[in-house]
Parts: structure tokens; sequence; C-alpha cells
């Protein structure tokens, strides 16, 4: 195991776990803004940079590549980019402890089983896949124990009406597994966006920043998605205005740092899986949910997220998370044991 790439690992798991945390320090914004804000922070800062210093002769690698690619790669994206909307509102609906566990127990699931339904659909039902479909059942169960959790967490906190509590918790509920379902299309963008990467090296880039090249236009397509849509829900709500409102200032730096943490989050990520040689992907993707997972609800708790919760939610939703973090461990085995 190559120790800095292990910690790159870790470190970019703290950032996606980290990256929503603006959307609960702007009060004065609605959720559009800093999610606006932060898309397009995003967009702005890391694209470019990203190829400028880590792909030599880049407009050449995209004029040498099959269109056919590119246009794989920009569908994904926009699928990445769907996702990440209903990210912003999962985490704003159920908090940073619920919603990012949520969604990171699906990309688990999305992030094990569709690499190999694409790459070795023959393995599906051999003996070998055991331990992925055991891991997957397991995350299932740690999501369902999650979820009852935040039934639990929202039924005690200061709603006086039921179905305010079933419509809230429901809807929640709902981006967050459209999120997770939708985030799992960035690894279709890695899996078609290969012949970029390969053409990146041929012209001189290092193989551990080859997948810049892709990178590049996932992320581009993903916060232009991102950004548009929240410049319709501001213009539909009448909240645009909110970026002007007194004392906002630092939101911006805010949501400098919410861009910086997604994007760089993925890009620390990857450098580091590529540190790790062949088993990389196998040993940094579980690493970093777990991580994802445990830096989201830590920073949850110090939030109060959780604070005036009956015990009985508290401790359901450890046992969740237990739940989940074993899962991972599971499917990173089933990965390596599959491949």
């Amino acid at each position: 195991m190559h120790i800095a790439g292990a910690l790159l690992i870790i470190l970019g798991g703290m950032m996606e776990g980290l990256f929503t945390l603006p959307v609960k320090l702007t009060p004065k914004w609605a959720w559009e803004n800093i999610w606006g804000a932060g898309s397009l922070a995003a967009l702005l800062i890391v694209p470019i940079p990203l190829l400028w210093f880590t792909i030599p002769h880049f407009w050449e690698v995209y004029a040498a590549t099959p269109g056919w690619t590119i246009a794989c790669t920009v569908i994904f994206g926009a699928g990445w980019g769907l996702g990440g909307i209903f990210f912003g509102l999962g985490v704003s609906a159920l908090g940073l402890s619920l919603g990012t566990s949520s969604i990171m127990g699906l990309i688990a699931i999305g992030g094990s089983v569709v690499p190999l339904l694409l790459l070795h659909p023959e393995r599906l039902l051999s003996s070998s896949s055991i331990a992925l479909y055991l891991g997957v059942c397991v995350m299932v169960i740690g999501l369902v124990v999650c979820a009852r959790a935040g039934r639990l967490k929202a039924q005690t906190q200061r709603l006086t009406e039921t179905k305010t509590v079933t419509d809230s918790f429901a809807r929640g509920a709902f981006y967050c597994l459209a999120a997770g379902l939708l985030s799992a299309l960035v690894n279709f963008a890695l899996i078609f966006g290969t012949p970029l990467a390969q053409a990146a090296t041929a012209r001189g880039s290092a193989p551990a920043a080859a997948n810049n090249a892709i990178w590049a236009i996932v992320f581009v397509t993903n916060y232009v998605i991102n950004v548009a849509y929240c410049v319709y829900l501001g213009q539909k709500r009448g909240t645009l205005n909110k970026f002007v409102v007194p004392s906002t200032g630092y939101y911006w730096l805010l949501a400098v740092a919410m861009g910086l943490l997604w994007a760089g989050g993925i890009v620390i990520y990857g450098l580091g899986a590529s540190m790790e040689g062949a088993y990389g992907p196998v040993f940094a993707f579980p690493v970093m949910l777990i991580v994802s997972i445990l830096t989201g609800n830590l920073t949850g708790v110090l939030l109060g997220e959780w604070r005036g919760v009956s015990r009985q939610a508290k401790q359901t939703m450890k046992l969740g998370v237990a739940i989940m973090v074993g899962a991972i461990v599971v499917l990173g085995c089933a990965n390596l044991w599959t491949n």
C-alpha cells in the first residue's frame, strides 16, 4: 500500500463528506443560491486549470478522440449532474448525517455492481460474485435502518402534523434515492471515456493524471446543469435577489469552498487511487465512501442535527451507519475477489 496514495484517498473522502456543509452555513440564502454559487465556483475554478496543468496538448487529445466517446462522456456527466441536484436537495431535506449516509450507500451499490455489469457481465452468475450480492443485501439493510432513524428523528422534531413529518421525510428519501442512482453514472463516464485517458497518456500526460481529460468534460457538464437549474429555480421562486442581502458577502467564500471540496475531492481521490497500482480502484472506492459517510455524520452531529432527538433515533442511526460501513468493506472484498 502506498502511504501517500492512501492519505489522498482519505482526504478525498473527507472533502466529499464536507462539500455540502455550506448549505447549512448560509441561512440567509435559499438552497438554490448556495448550490448554484457553489456549482458556479466549481465550474470556473476546476476544469480549465485541471486541463492546463495536467494534460499537455489537451486540444489535440480531444481532436484525436472519437466523437462517440466524447458524446458518451457528456451524456453520463449530465446524468451525474442531475444526481448532484438531487444530492443537494436530499441533504437539505434530511440533513448531512442521514442524507450523506443514504446517498453514499446507494453509490456504493452502483459503484460495485455497475463496473462488473459493464466489464464482466459473465461473472454476475459466478460463485465469486456471492460476496458482492451479500454486500448489496447488507447495504440495503443498512439503508433501511438509517431510513428508520430518519423517520424517528423527524417525528421527535418540532413538527406538529404527522402528515408533514411523513411528506418531508418521503420527499427527502426520494431525493437521496435519485441522487444515489444517478451519481453512479459517473462510473459510466470513466468507463466509456477511457479512450480520452489513453489519448492523454499518448501525448505526454502522466498516467496518474490522464483521467483528468475525462473529468474536465464531466465537471463542465455536471456544473453547467446544476447552475442552470438553480438559476431557473431562483427565477421561479424570486430568490435571486438574496445574492445581495446585506451581510452575506462571505457566503461567496463558502460557495468557493464548496466548489473546491466537491470537484477537488474527486480529483484527489482519483489521484490517490492511481497511486495504489492495479488494486487502486478496489481499495480506494470503499475507503473513500466510508470516510465520506463518517465525515458527514460527524459534521452533522457537530452542527446539532441530532440535538433534542430521541435516544432511540440516535442509536438506530449509529447501528445503520455501522451496518453500512460493514457492507462497504464486504463490497470492497467482493470487488477484489471478482477482479
